[in-house]
């Protein structure tokens, strides 16, 4: 493997461990060995047993290359959300290998992959909700804010703790715009509410789903649904919650039943609402933070486990908006 050239800059030699795949640990076409170069400014070339770093933060590199021998130690998959998150980690002076997000299961996939929170971020997001009866969680997009709520509510579901799940969702502009849309009123909504479909068919499949749908075990409604309702030995999760108004929030708040858990999640840097509406999240935040049986989290940039563009995106407008905050009305 060759990189930049650094004559004169220090070199630091790392033993790559006998019991680690090197194909695994290298990447194809050394692209993980890539990543870490790129990010670190230096050059990493192999050596019989040994990596030989040189370059502008060789010690940095060294720590990441050794944590990711520890993670295919540990027999779990190096990929790019992996390998960027060490490295994040890193900077802010912790540990890939004292973090261990990911050991305990949440459930399995229809397809039988486990499922386990890849942040410390998720993991205290998943360990709050196993604690407490509402949580909010709280974070930008690609956070896994919703799908873990989902992977949650199916192992309630699948060890009997909860007897049925409800998925809402506001839809912003379902008021007269939602007549001119083609269907019943069913298909209307459902374009609003596809993302926790998503989730649900990656967690059981889709004919369990549709089934379980179809008993009524499984509700995936509009959040005006939801008025009226008590709702006992449920899971029930809000999704986009930062598009509810305050009435709205108050109302799915008080739906909650004897025996039930309430996961509301939402993105406060992305309100739809009309301009003047307040955001029922936003206000949440406020009204409820001191009872503490309530919890909330917040997840943050280095919790996105999409591309890792998308984690650059979210700090390109957060920083914009901090330097250039829009103007009010």
């Amino acid at each position: 493997m060759t990189g930049p050239n650094h004559e004169n800059s220090e070199m630091i030699r790392v033993s790559i461990d006998e019991t680690v795949d090197r194909a695994e640990l290298f990447g194809g076409m050394d692209k993980n060995l890539k990543m870490v170069e790129d990010e670190y400014g230096v050059a990493v070339i192999q050596r019989d047993n040994d990596l030989l770093i040189k370059g502008e933060r060789p010690q940095e590199a060294a720590r990441v290359i050794e944590e990711m021998m520890d993670v295919l130690d540990k027999h779990e998959k190096l990929d790019e959300q992996k390998i960027n998150y060490i490295e994040d980690l890193d900077k802010e002076g912790r540990s890939f290998k004292d973090e261990a997000p990911g050991r305990n299961v949440i459930c399995f996939t229809h397809d039988g992959k486990p499922l386990k929170a890849k942040t410390s971020g998720q993991a205290g997001y998943v360990d709050t909700i196993r604690k407490k009866d509402v949580v909010f969680g709280i974070g930008p997009a690609g956070t896994g804010k919703t799908y873990l709520a989902v992977a949650m509510a199916v192992n309630a579901l699948k060890n009997k703790e909860i007897n049925r799940i409800i998925l809402a969702r506001p839809a912003v502009e379902a008021g007269e715009r939602l007549g001119f849309l083609p269907g019943d009123l069913q298909e209307k909504v459902d374009p609003y509410l596809r993302p926790l479909y998503d989730a649900l068919y990656d967690m059981l499949g889709r004919e369990t789903a549709a089934r379980l749908k179809e008993r009524g075990t499984i509700e995936v409604v509009p959040l005006a649904y939801m008025r009226g309702r008590t709702l006992d030995n449920s899971f029930i999760i809000l999704d986009e919650a930062q598009n509810t108004t305050p009435e709205q929030m108050k109302m799915f708040l008080t739906r909650m039943g004897f025996g039930s858990k309430v996961v509301i999640t939402g993105d406060i840097t992305q309100v739809d609402l009309p301009r003047g509406k307040r955001s029922g999240l936003i206000e949440a935040q406020r009204v409820l933070r001191n009872v503490k049986e309530i919890g909330f989290c917040y997840l943050k940039d280095v919790d996105v486990v999409r591309h890792q563009l998308v984690k650059k995106i979210v700090n390109a407008y957060e920083d914009y908006y901090r330097h250039n905050p829009p103007a009010e009305d």
